[in-house]
């Protein structure tokens, strides 16, 4: 849902009324959390003040859009070569962020070319509190020479956000497309990365079930004896005043 936002720009007497002038909020920036226009764009872009989602802006340098020779021809980059360049920037950010800041849910990187999407990391940590705490301390630090520029991202659901059409091998509108291309890690780094968040929360949860399982024994040993010692003096005081033993 797009809000509307009214914004008195200047008095302008017309008939005795003054002229609003009436601004809707940017659907690329809603959705993705990039416009194209950027700062000339029409309409608002409205920055989160408290999200999951944090953007690191133009971080990742393919080295296939990158790389050339001095006589300026573009340097053959293996796609072996790609993939594990690829795999070793995205653990390491991955690993930082986790690390550092807090539990990562999902993390993606734009494959774009288009000036406001290319290089783009996107990070979806599990509390509010940790992206906060990660964008105030990232602005403060420098990835491969260049300073990193870290924001809050209104983007949630990265199912909106993605091209389908890219994801289907179908988009014709190649890396200039204004909806995410991500780039996708090895399964192997995927099953190392996310398994191991897994295999946390199992670990969690087992010592939460051994602690719970714990409590309710004390509770149900100590209570359940307690329970039966005073039905045994029920039974006692009910007998001495029926009389019988």
């Amino acid at each position: 849902m797009f809000y509307s936002n009214c914004i008195l720009m200047f008095p302008v007497p017309i008939c005795n009324y003054f002229v609003l002038i009436c601004r809707v909020n940017c659907s690329f920036y809603f959705k993705i959390g990039a416009c194209r226009h950027g700062d000339r764009c029409s309409r608002l872009h409205n920055k989160p003040t408290f999200s999951q989602t944090i953007a690191l802006l133009n971080i990742y340098r393919n080295p296939q859009n990158s790389s050339q020779s001095a006589d300026g021809l573009r340097c053959a980059v293996s796609d072996v070569e790609m993939q594990e360049h690829y795999d070793e920037f995205f653990e390491e950010v991955f690993t930082e962020m986790e690390e550092k800041y807090g539990e990562v849910e999902e993390m993606n990187v734009c494959d774009n070319l288009g000036d406001h999407l290319v290089g783009n990391v996107y990070v979806k940590f599990r509390r509010e509190e940790d992206a906060e705490k990660a964008v105030i301390d990232l602005n403060n630090r420098w990835f491969n020479g260049q300073p990193i520029h870290a924001e809050l991202s209104p983007v949630t659901d990265f199912r909106e956000a993605c091209c389908r059409q890219y994801e289907m091998g179908e988009c014709t509108r190649g890396g200039f497309c204004n909806f995410m291309h991500l780039k996708p890690i090895s399964r192997e780094l995927r099953r190392e990365l996310y398994g191991r968040r897994r295999k946390k929360h199992r670990s969690r949860s087992r010592s939460r079930e051994r602690r719970s399982r714990s409590r309710d024994r004390g509770r149900g040993g100590g209570g359940g004896g307690g329970g039966g010692r005073e039905r045994d003096r029920r039974r006692s005081r009910d007998r001495e005043r029926s009389g019988r033993f």
